[in-house]
């Protein structure tokens, strides 16, 4: 039996991928970008009888932060980003996004994230890499086997950079020095299900994606 729970549920008017993941062992989970249907997201750690320990946004758009401060609530959860999307950058998104598809602004992180930093669920450990592009603290999630990549690398596309904060070519050199690096048979799971499937590969994304050939 893998030690690594993962659960992949799409979520809000924008059906966004939020994602449990944690340790089979203790049944102590993450929950990555919580963008709205809480109640779905509650029933399903309750029928699964798993134990979030923490909310992780990969950045702070509000399609992926709109569920925050309800889980934060309800389970008395800290929330974690990078802390370049953490500051000012949190407020300013939350009221120029928020408003466009009434989306709840999201508490201020209690934990800044860095590059490399590790967050330990039970047994398990990911690793945070800064992604930056989408956004300027965006972040991917990385554990052997597997890395959850927001909005930074979709299956087939690539996250947009005409928001607030976005730059193309920063996005491109973080997909292609700190994800395209890692083992061709990683799993992506990506930010929004937009491919024709709701994973791939770093191989796949290397060889068939038009946004990076």
């Amino acid at each position: 039996m893998s030690e690594l729970i993962i659960k992949q549920l799409i979520v809000g008017p924008l059906q966004v991928c939020c994602y449990f993941v944690g340790c089979s062992k203790t049944k102590e989970i993450i929950i990555i970008d919580p963008g709205g249907d809480e109640d779905f997201i509650i029933e399903t750690i309750e029928t699964l009888k798993l134990k979030p320990i923490m909310i992780v946004n990969t950045h702070a758009h509000p399609d992926h932060t709109a569920g925050n401060r309800a889980l934060k609530q309800i389970f008395n959860l800290p929330i974690a980003m990078h802390e370049a999307d953490g500051g000012s950058f949190l407020s300013q998104v939350s009221l120029f996004l928020g408003s466009m598809f009434g989306a709840s602004p999201s508490p201020s992180p209690d934990i800044l994230l860095k590059d490399e930093d590790e967050i330990k669920i039970g047994k398990i450990n990911l690793k945070i890499i800064h992604t930056p592009g989408h956004t300027p603290g965006s972040i991917c999630l990385y554990y052997p086997g597997h890395i959850f990549t927001g909005d930074t690398l979709f299956v087939g596309a690539v996250g947009r950079t005409d928001l607030p904060g976005g730059s193309w070519e920063t996005l491109i050199n973080s997909i292609k020095t700190k994800l395209f690096t890692l083992p061709e048979d990683t799993i992506v799971w990506p930010g929004h299900n937009y491919g024709e499937k709701p994973h791939s590969t770093i191989g796949e994304e290397k060889k068939f994606n038009p946004f990076l050939k």
